[in-house]
């Protein structure tokens, strides 16, 4: 379990988020690996001896600048943002791709097992619902906690099924390139890439009732080497679609 180093000013939501996904509190600052530091600007993702630090962010950077200057319009085609209503994305991580979805007016679900990533994820919510510019976009997302193939048939059996499932699974490092990004060797590192794609993806397909949406790299493998029915392709990121599994008979 990832240790949580609590300053003495810590933001009240971040010490509530150590209780709610039982993260376990060190006291001192740890001196190897990944730690979450909990200070007065929430819950940040943090390697010993480094001074980058990784966040959900939906205020600032990169979201900022996707919600005022345009973006998203390949997974707005991918999701056929305007026949659908609802998605659940099943692979929820720091919620970039949840909160495009939200902007485009979508009632999105996000479901994240790991509960490091899921607090992240959770205190960048917080944050987006107490700035006027991102609240109505950070309203439209719920955080479901646990592991995606049994929430989602569980989830779909109680309220419904949704249009569509979205699916960002981790991929695993690029040997070609000189570095991956430090956010992502953070969280590499933290999460791993090992994950049941097969489970994933026919949860997804179960559950989704229009379509099946998984974000790859452009040159990438399928997801568990299943063709699918369509692409859409980007210059360094498409999306393949799957149709739903028809309910036996």
């Amino acid at each position: 379990m990832i240790p949580v180093y609590l300053t003495e000013n810590a933001a009240e939501n971040a010490r509530n988020l150590i209780s709610r996904f039982g993260l376990t509190v060190c006291g001192s600052l740890p001196q190897q690996d990944e730690y979450l530091l909990a200070d007065s600007d929430g819950l940040s993702l943090c390697r010993a001896g480094e001074k980058g630090r990784v966040r959900a962010d939906f205020t600032g950077g990169t979201a900022q600048y996707r919600r005022t200057k345009g973006g998203g319009e390949l997974i707005a085609k991918a999701v056929n943002h305007t026949a659908a209503a609802t998605v659940w994305d099943g692979t929820g991580g720091l919620g970039r791709d949840a909160f495009v979805l939200a902007s485009l007016g979508l009632q999105v679900r996000a479901f994240e097992q790991n509960p490091a990533v899921a607090a992240l994820l959770s205190d960048g919510l917080q944050r987006a619902l107490e700035c006027p510019e991102t609240a109505a976009i950070a309203n439209r997302i719920t955080l479901h906690f646990g592991d995606t193939c049994a929430l989602l048939p569980q989830l779909a059996a109680a309220e419904g099924r949704p249009d569509v499932v979205y699916l960002d699974p981790m991929y695993p490092e690029s040997r070609k390139t000189a570095a991956v990004k430090k956010e992502m060797a953070y969280f590499h590192s933290l999460v791993g890439t090992a994950q049941n794609e097969g489970g994933l993806l026919a949860a997804a397909r179960a559950a989704a009732k229009k379509r099946v949406v998984v974000k790859r790299p452009r040159l990438g493998e399928f997801l568990n080497h299943e063709p699918p029915a369509y692409q859409y392709t980007g210059k360094s990121t498409r999306f393949d679609v799957y149709l739903p599994l028809l309910p036996k008979q």
